[in-house]
């Protein structure tokens, strides 16, 4: 019974050390968006960094941005969008490099927080036998600081617009009605200044 559960042992030890172990070959360190604040229509472009942890090359062979939004009018949404550098992209050991995915905004997109959930898919090069295997799979849901769109109300600029041109038309009337007064007291003074004193009439002597 002993020997028995001893070759059982010895069998499993054997078959882990055969198999081959799925390391992690890459880590995703940041994800960020460009700005803070976004229009409706507008692109926002998010900045991905990927870093090489291991002991051999790896290629990025897939990174995409999805976002889960809703439109003005209630119509939930899913919308990806995928890198514009061409893949796979190697990174070589010990570095890192950042990507940009550029999200287009729908116009009629409400107003409020998403947080696109950033996917990547790596491999790694295995010397052995010359060939790319894969490797990781990686995703912003990880992060501490997770990457947030905020898109401002269409009506809250517009308002604020409105305040802009309402501030410029009340500056412009303030410096109109202060020219007005000064151009009047400057001509009063002139019209006074050029007052000619009358002359004073002498009785006549006979």
């Amino acid at each position: 019974m002993y020997k028995k559960g001893l070759l059982i042992a010895l069998l499993c030890f054997l078959a882990f050390m055969v198999v081959p172990q799925v390391a992690k070959a890459a880590t995703m360190t940041s994800c960020a968006t460009d700005k803070d604040l976004y229009q409706q229509g507008e692109t926002c472009v998010i900045y991905v960094t990927i870093y090489n942890d291991k002991n051999a090359k790896i290629q990025v062979t897939q990174l995409s941005a999805t976002i889960d939004y809703y439109t003005a009018d209630g119509v939930r949404y899913l919308q990806k969008s995928f890198i514009g550098t061409e893949l796979p992209d190697e990174i070589p050991q010990g570095q890192s490099t950042t990507y940009q995915i550029s999200i287009d905004l729908p116009n009629n997109i409400a107003a409020g927080y998403t947080n696109p959930k950033v996917e990547a898919t790596t491999e790694i090069w295995r010397a052995s036998d010359s060939k790319w295997v894969n490797s990781d799979y990686l995703n912003s849901d990880y992060l501490t600081s997770k990457p947030k769109i905020h898109v401002e109300s269409q009506y809250k600029h517009q308002y604020q617009e409105q305040v802009s041109i309402s501030e410029y038309l009340t500056n412009m009337m303030n410096v109109f009605i202060v020219t007005t007064i000064v151009f009047a007291a400057v001509a009063g003074v002139l019209f006074f200044l050029s007052r000619k004193p009358k002359s004073i009439m002498q009785p006549n002597n006979v």
